[in-house]
């Protein structure tokens, strides 16, 4: 019974904004969203990595286009918010191979075999490599008992234990494990997805590696998991056989090894270079705002050999906001509240972009009604929309709006934001997360690319994106209580 009511409610609400075809749904195109999204995940654009001179022609493309629209800059006196990010780019050489008795025994392919961590620093040189499980040195458990890592590469898993140390939880950054390795003398580090979890992780392209410093002459890879064994052989173990023992004893077992590695890594780093959100506004007749949101950037290339296209994340999104936009114009539905268009930067590094933009809004953050984000909204095979539990009256208009159109929306959901909406999340603004499931086989690998999408699931969340803005915008949905 409460289905049939939140189904005729929803009806009746989509009926007031949605009157046949007059409210413009009909606009949006997997043509113009495919067309938009193979320019920003093309070579030309190079993977958008913030501060980059590949992400300025992104993000000037973003700006014509709002401006082509007639949206009303909200930047600082034109679209751009900048702001100030730590930036961080692989260049060439980038090489990587194992070594046997000072002989070179395998050369691994940069993108398949390995790739360069985000805030890398450089190094060319060959040393021995060893093996520090986890490579914590904590009061109760070091990966470093015993091992005599100067000099040395050190190999470890990328990611924490599922167990805890005592009572105590694992830090999770990655150079937080840079700087107790470096201070015990190590020239690098290797790490290695665990092998024993469900879905290991490929070698990815990643700007992500938490808080701590930028070590200058510290390279720092992810290799592939076969790529680890080769490293091992000659040991007793293999890396899945390392990974059993460590978990099932909650021990560390480190171990000198008889190869080694041959390492020409190069990058460069600035503590600070000039990025910037893209911001659009349609106004409406009220000083109230609903703001949509997706990130622009992506993790950029590596030494001009490899790109990461970042075609679902997130051309798919910035793609799906910029025809949002363009679709509002071409109806010429006058909404009763103002739209803002928001592309942020340097998501990939941390919400960046989002967390600035809350912090330094161009409208009053009370006045805003409701956030939405989309984000990796191309790939996949059904529409999942989040928090909806931190925003359930939200939610259920997108549910309602789902049932009488789209009829792919998962019925799960989450609380507290999500991405770039949880600083909005943090600010008490409803918000929704709207994503795909399934949505990350091609995750920060080079092959994220528009080929792989599923147009039509692309088509139907884009529009039901918008439904659910065009809904808020002109419906009698008012700002609710946000829930933890």
């Amino acid at each position: 019974m409460k289905y049939i009511i939140l189904v005729l409610s929803a009806f009746f609400a989509l009926n007031t904004v949605y009157p046949q075809d007059t409210s413009g749904v009909w606009f949006i195109s997997e043509k113009n969203l495919m067309k938009t999204d193979t320019y920003l995940a093309s070579k030309e654009l190079k993977g958008r990595l913030s501060g980059s001179r590949e992400y300025y022609k992104a993000a000037e493309f973003i700006a014509s286009e709002f401006s082509k629209i007639g949206l009303k800059p909200l930047g600082n006196k034109n679209y751009f918010q900048n702001f100030k990010i730590e930036y961080n780019e692989i260049t060439a050489p980038c090489k990587f191979a194992l070594v046997e008795n000072g002989k070179t025994i395998k050369n691994y392919e940069l993108g398949k075999d390995f790739a360069c961590r985000g805030f890398t620093g450089s190094g060319n040189f060959t040393a021995p490599v060893v093996f520090a499980g986890y490579g914590f040195s904590e009061e109760g458990y070091d990966d470093y008992a015993g091992l005599d890592v100067k000099g040395k590469v050190v190999m470890m898993f990328k990611q924490v234990p599922n167990w805890k140390n005592g009572d105590k939880n694992w830090n999770s950054s990655l150079r937080y494990r840079q700087d107790a390795a470096f201070k015990k003398g190590a020239l690098g580090i290797l790490f290695v997805s665990k092998p024993n979890d469900a879905n290991p992780q490929k070698p990815i392209g990643s700007v992500m590696d938490g808080e701590g410093s930028y070590i200058e002459s510290f390279p720092m890879l992810q290799i592939d998991i076969s790529a680890a064994d080769d490293f091992l052989k000659g040991s007793p173990y293999t890396l899945k056989e390392l990974q059993t023992l460590i978990d099932s004893l909650k021990q560390p077992k480190p171990l000198e090894l008889t190869t080694g590695a041959q390492l020409n890594i190069n990058a460069i780093y600035e503590k600070e270079r000039n990025t910037m959100n893209v911001v659009g506004m349609l106004e409406g007749e009220t000083d109230e705002y609903i703001i949509l949101g997706a990130h622009l950037d992506h993790v950029g290339g590596q030494a001009d050999e490899i790109y990461y296209p970042g075609a679902n994340d997130n051309a798919s999104g910035s793609s799906a906001v910029l025809e949002i936009a363009r679709t509002f114009v071409n109806s010429k539905i006058k909404p009763k509240r103002s739209i803002i268009f928001v592309l942020f930067s340097n998501e990939e590094s941390g919400l960046n972009g989002a967390n600035y933009f809350s912090e330094n809004p161009p409208v009053p953050l009370e006045k805003v009604t409701a956030m939405l984000n989309m984000d990796c909204v191309g790939f996949g095979d059904s529409i999942h929309i989040g928090n909806g539990k931190s925003a359930p009256e939200l939610w259920k208009i997108t549910r309602g709006l789902d049932s009488l159109y789209t009829k792919q929306m998962v019925m799960h959901t989450w609380n507290g934001g999500g991405a770039d909406a949880t600083p909005f999340h943090q600010k008490g603004i409803p918000c929704l997360y709207f994503v795909t499931t399934n949505s990350y086989k091609h995750l920060h690998l080079p092959s994220d690319l528009p080929e792989t999408l599923n147009r039509n699931l692309f088509e139907k969340i884009t529009k039901l994106a918008y439904l659910t803005v065009l809904n808020v915008a002109n419906g009698e949905y008012k700002r609710e209580t946000v829930l933890p």
